[in-house]
């Protein structure tokens, strides 16, 4: 894909729509694309994460890992996998595999740090959806919370 249409893709991506044009610029120069045959492993369940991954053709299943509840679910294009990895240290809380030819898009931690310096309304934007997901999910957790006290 040719650098404008890399934009043109980050900017179908949610977290990252709202991040400007110049700034999924910097992420579309600096990214990187893998192609994986069906059945490949991205990454494993454990390992240190070190950036996220936009599925941009085919598909991944993710697979929870030994110590992480859950069921396993499949993502397609314009999915950003590892959202958190690409603010912080962590590590993947489950295993990532191919199911069919799948490409990804790899943007490293310090690449996404790199790009938030230098163009910080694009941080704040940021900033402000994480807040939102934040009190969303405080909400959830707190009706949650109240149902099993019902019980």
């Amino acid at each position: 894909m040719a650098l404008e249409d890399d934009i043109a893709f980050f900017e179908q991506v949610p977290t990252f729509a709202v991040l400007g044009r110049q700034a999924l610029h910097v992420l579309a120069i600096g990214a990187e694309t893998r192609h994986l045959p069906s059945g490949a492993v991205l990454f494993y369940a454990g390992e240190l994460a070190d950036g996220g991954y936009v599925v941009q053709e085919g598909s991944l299943l993710l697979e929870p890992g030994t110590f992480t509840e859950g069921q396993a679910y499949t993502v397609g294009p314009g999915t950003l996998v590892g959202e958190l990895a690409l603010l912080t240290d962590m590590v993947c809380p489950s295993t990532a595999i191919a199911k069919e030819p799948t490409t990804v898009i790899r943007i490293s931690r310090s690449l996404f740090r790199k790009m938030l310096e230098g163009y910080p309304q694009a941080a704040e934007k940021l900033r402000a959806i994480m807040s939102e997901r934040l009190q969303a999910w405080t909400r959830e957790v707190a009706a949650v919370k109240q149902r099993l006290k019902q019980e």
